[in-house]
């Protein structure tokens, strides 16, 4: 399997884990001039941009650790763009993480805050 493909089981992983928990998806590899934002789901009182990271074993470190800060500026810079056309209804804004090592998920919410 490509690196490609694992990332698109990630994610596939990541989404159901959020429908199980009571969050709606809005949209999947939202893309713009600045990047990607992997998943956008929503809940009773936030819009949500997720960053899912996927890795068999940590030999190579743990999966949330590679959201480095130019990658949550990156996140930050598509969430303005997206936001530009989809104005926010009564809700706030929160940048998750879903960090899937294995068969364990983990879901760090409120992962990061809004960077410039």
């Amino acid at each position: 399997m490509d690196r490609h493909q694992k990332g698109i089981n990630g994610e596939l992983i990541a989404e159901r884990f959020l429908k199980n928990n009571g969050y709606h998806i809005v949209a999947h590899n939202y893309r713009c001039r600045f990047g990607e934002i992997d998943l956008i789901a929503e809940n009773d009182e936030f819009l949500i941009f997720i960053e899912v990271k996927y890795r068999r074993s940590d030999t190579m470190g743990l999966p949330e650790e590679s959201v480095t800060i130019q990658k949550q500026r990156r996140i930050c810079q598509c969430a303005l763009f997206y936001l530009a056309d989809h104005p926010l209804k009564e809700r706030s804004v929160r940048f998750d993480v879903i960090s899937i090592l294995g068969d364990k998920i983990t879901h760090f919410k409120h992962a990061f805050e809004f960077h410039q």
